[in-house]
């Protein structure tokens, strides 16, 4: 899949509305971004929610959250409409099913988006930011991590198709216990 746009994309969770969401998501740059702009960012998303009160964390486990169309997608279980935030499993089995994009028509006033936005806060402080340059793989732990990009330079439309940024990414799955081999 080519990952596409020129705008902020916040951070976020890869398909954050299904039952079983992949373990990685890898990126590679084959071209950053000519203007020197769109900087990667990472999040530990674990360490964020280990941040928020009881009170906003509690609310978080409540299946009152969506993301989205969930398109003819394989391998990554069932659409899961409306979804918890905070799945209650553990690190190495669940997700904290987080991504900015829910806020869109959203209530701010709703408790369950404020204990939302606390999440997002957190993840603001704990970002890291960096630039991808040509050949470089960004791996993200969808278990304990978030990502996102911020907007890529001014001028896009003067550049050519051709030298624009572009990224490949995939999402890998690792084995289950059951499917190792000794």
């Amino acid at each position: 899949m080519r990952a596409t746009g020129t705008g902020y994309n916040p951070m976020h969770l890869d398909i954050v509305n299904s039952t079983w969401p992949p373990d990685y998501s890898a990126l590679l740059c084959v071209r950053p971004d000519p203007k020197g702009q769109g900087h990667s960012l990472i999040s530990q998303i674990r360490r964020a929610v280990d941040r928020l009160s009881f009170f906003d964390a509690e609310l978080l486990t409540h299946p009152r959250y969506e993301d989205g169309d969930f398109y003819d997608l394989t391998g990554v279980g069932e659409e899961w409409r409306p979804f918890p935030i905070i799945d209650g499993l553990s690190p190495l089995g669940g997700f904290v099913r987080f991504t900015a994009k829910m806020f869109a028509d959203a209530d701010p006033a709703d408790p369950y988006i404020k204990a939302a936005r606390a999440l997002e806060r957190e993840l603001i402080v704990g970002q890291r930011r960096f630039l991808l340059g040509r050949g470089d793989m960004l791996i993200v732990n969808q278990h304990l991590c978030c990502h996102g990009r911020e907007a890529l330079g001014r001028g896009q439309e003067d550049v050519p198709e051709s030298e624009r940024r572009l990224l490949l990414q995939i999402f890998l799955r690792r084995p289950s216990p059951l499917e190792v081999t000794a």
